[in-house]
């Protein structure tokens, strides 16, 4: 039996994800200003695409809450907003609670040990105000223990609200209040090395909860 014709299946939907991942990560890194406009056919042209995959990478954002559309008129990218950053947070921060308790029974010492190298590359970005270098350590840092619990559900669901975070902290860690991160994280390690199931889940959600919408990034209460 002849293999059949794969054009069009997997090259679509490669297409929609990638237009989705980079429109996403240049809002998060600021490339697209909060309140922007977006216009559907500059996007493809920049992304090299038609205008199909954009349009529904643009859709799924909206999902997320990092773009806004009002049919006819115009779609942008969501004005920082201290409501949707609590939103963001509570839910982020239970999937890490949850992720961490199913975590900690199964973590190796490897990962234990990752866990610290993370964390360390994570404050000596801090130190060196390189903020795209502290977000990947502290985005590494958190997934060992969201890969450890294995747990699709908790993923999909990181997967959509964490951006809408990482977005607001590319301004703390840009601060000297970001410091503190590099303790909870240890708190966190030394919490799972001593395989203390519910302190290290406690202790993930308290570093999520740590972030404060007005007082790290200036938002105000509309």
């Amino acid at each position: 039996m002849p293999i059949p014709p794969r054009t069009g299946v997997i090259a679509r939907s490669l297409l929609r994800e990638n237009a989705y991942q980079s429109i996403r990560d240049a809002i998060v890194d600021g490339t697209l200003q909060p309140g922007e406009r977006l216009n559907d056919i500059e996007l493809a042209q920049w992304l090299g695409v038609s205008r199909t995959p954009v349009r529904e990478a643009l859709a799924k954002l909206e999902e997320s809450g990092l773009v806004q559309t009002k049919p006819g008129r115009y779609t942008m990218v969501s004005p920082l907003d201290v409501r949707a950053a609590r939103s963001a947070q509570t839910v982020t921060a239970a999937m890490h609670e949850l992720a961490v308790r199913e975590a900690v029974p199964v973590l190796t010492d490897d990962e234990i040990a990752a866990m610290q190298d993370a964390n360390a590359r994570f404050a000596a970005a801090l130190k060196a105000e390189d903020v795209d270098a502290a977000i990947a350590a502290d985005d590494d840092f958190h997934g060992i223990t969201v890969a450890a619990a294995a747990n699709p559900a908790v993923r999909s669901v990181l997967e959509q609200f964490t951006p809408v975070l990482r977005r607001l902290e590319r301004l703390r860690f840009s601060s000297v209040s970001a410091r503190g991160s590099v303790a909870l994280h240890d708190r966190i390690i030394e919490l799972c090395a001593a395989r203390d199931v519910e302190g290290a889940a406690a202790a993930a959600r308290d570093n999520w909860m740590s972030l404060d919408p007005r007082t790290d990034f200036g938002l105000s209460e509309e």
